[in-house]
């Protein structure tokens, strides 16, 4: 878990695959942490995603950090982690955060409102997902949302694309998940040139 949060606070970087081509969103996994962009979750809802793991893991070995997201149930936990997962990410919480949790894996676990925040610490949450962050009033909201809980690690996610990972990270965030912003249409089988070229910008960004 400490391992985890010093990569997140290190790299404040985490790359989100969900792509409808398996083999493009391996490349993708694969291209981004040439980029290093070593933070990398796959979404669950992708196709093929569990294969995308085993076979990102295979190359990327054991100690890479390699996510699965949109963890919602136990089952969900439990497959992804023997695909070779080491991080949970979570939508919201619920039975995919305590699964995570008991199977001693870090959770970066959603949450959007102040009574989330609070559920998510007390379920032993390693860090904190603002999800939907662009939909509740963005950097301003997170800067709001840490008057009350100014020790924990958020992390906001959605429509996060450069100029406001900028801004997140000037209001305290400790890092950025950042999506279709990044990653566009490589996951579906486009440009992995342009990939590397917003690699690069994200990199720039939160380094």
């Amino acid at each position: 878990m400490t391992d985890f949060l010093t990569a997140l606070r290190a790299r404040r970087l985490v790359a989100i695959v969900r792509g409808s081509d398996p083999e493009a969103s391996f490349r993708t996994v694969m291209t981004l942490a040439e980029c290093s962009v070593p933070l990398v979750e796959v979404s669950l809802s992708g196709t093929g995603a569990l294969g995308v793991l085993r076979r990102a893991r295979a190359e990327l070995g054991a100690d890479a950090w390699l996510g699965a997201g949109t963890v919602l149930t136990a089952d969900d936990a439990r497959a992804a982690a023997d695909a070779g997962a080491n991080l949970m990410v979570t939508p919201g919480l619920g039975a995919g955060v305590d699964e995570a949790l008991r199977l001693g894996l870090p959770v970066l676990a959603g949450v959007l409102t102040p009574t989330d925040v609070i559920a998510g610490a007390a379920a032993g949450a390693t860090a904190l997902k603002v999800f939907p962050a662009s939909a509740v009033g963005g950097p301003a909201y997170l800067k709001a949302l840490r008057g009350p809980f100014p020790g924990l690690p958020f992390v906001p996610v959605g429509g996060v694309d450069a100029p406001a990972a900028e801004a997140y990270l000037a209001a305290g965030a400790t890092a950025v998940g950042v999506g279709s912003p990044l990653i566009g249409d490589a996951a579906d089988g486009g440009d992995l040139g342009a990939l590397r070229e917003r690699a690069a910008r994200f990199v720039e960004v939160c380094g």
